[in-house]
């Protein structure tokens, strides 16, 4: 089974994983280090966009994203060649990184423009919604806090604490940094279900067969399905997965406008 790995392939699984063994059992700054920051962030360095997607948060992670590059990976790159199969997981990682940043821009302008209309009208109600929107980075004591401010709304202690929970939340969230391939990787999905769409995949869970297009379909459906419903506590990054989805089906289309270009 490993004999038909190619060349790409094996040195981009090399690389990663052994990364994930420096940076989980050595060298653990690296990680913060290398992850993909708001870009506003103190943290933020321009070179996150292409180490980002060599770093993972877990070893099941990691396992998602190069169990799918060693099942489709090998035979994008007979049939794209070595240096198409390096230019799409590279250009889907990266360009996931960048739209993704946009997108998280969009988000954390949304939080300034809450904290600045409370802060021009505090208002017990706006602040609970503000809570109910991201519960997932509160603490449980928060609701003791909403209580008493409903019953001293105009309370200039409570009207600055709330206020200041509110820019809390909204430099948390800038400062939450993104890892993994799963970019590059729903890159490599995309490329394969167009170029190959009948080939017949057999699925572990459920236990049964599918054709290729049908299971892209399914995960970009799931992944828009995600990015609409947008549940606070879903550590995913959906929309990066799109962005890879999208990317990679540019790519290939632009690809086999000329078929001479294939190598």
């Amino acid at each position: 089974m490993f004999r038909a790995l190619t060349p790409i392939v094996k040195n981009l699984l090399l690389i990663t994983i052994g990364l994930h063994v420096v940076t989980s059992f050595f060298m653990p700054q690296l990680k913060s280090l290398f992850a993909l920051y708001h870009i506003e962030s103190r943290h933020f360095m321009p070179f996150q966009f292409v180490t980002y997607m060599f770093m993972h948060a877990d070893f099941w992670h990691l396992f998602s994203n190069m169990f799918g590059l060693f099942i489709f990976g090998p035979l994008l790159e007979q049939f794209l060649g070595p240096k198409k199969i390096l230019i799409l997981w590279m250009v889907c990682g990266i360009g996931s990184g960048i739209l993704y940043s946009g997108y998280n821009v969009y988000k954390i302008n949304q939080l300034n423009n809450k904290v600045e209309a409370f802060s021009e009208n505090p208002d017990p109600e706006v602040f609970n919604r503000f809570v109910s929107d991201n519960r997932h980075l509160f603490g449980p004591g928060i609701y003791d806090f909403i209580d008493a401010y409903s019953r001293n709304p105009d309370d200039a202690d409570l009207i600055d604490r709330a206020k200041r929970n509110m820019l809390g939340v909204r430099d948390l969230q800038a400062n939450i940094p993104m890892v993994g391939a799963s970019g590059a990787l729903f890159g490599i999905l995309i490329a394969f279900g167009m170029l190959f769409p009948n080939t017949q995949l057999f699925l572990l869970f459920p236990p049964m067969p599918v054709r290729a297009k049908y299971l892209v379909l399914f995960y970009g459906l799931y992944t828009v399905y995600h990015i609409f419903v947008s549940n606070p506590a879903d550590n995913v990054a959906h929309f990066a997965h799109l962005s890879g989805l999208l990317i990679g089906a540019v790519l290939v289309i632009y690809w086999k406008k000329d078929r001479r270009n294939f190598y």
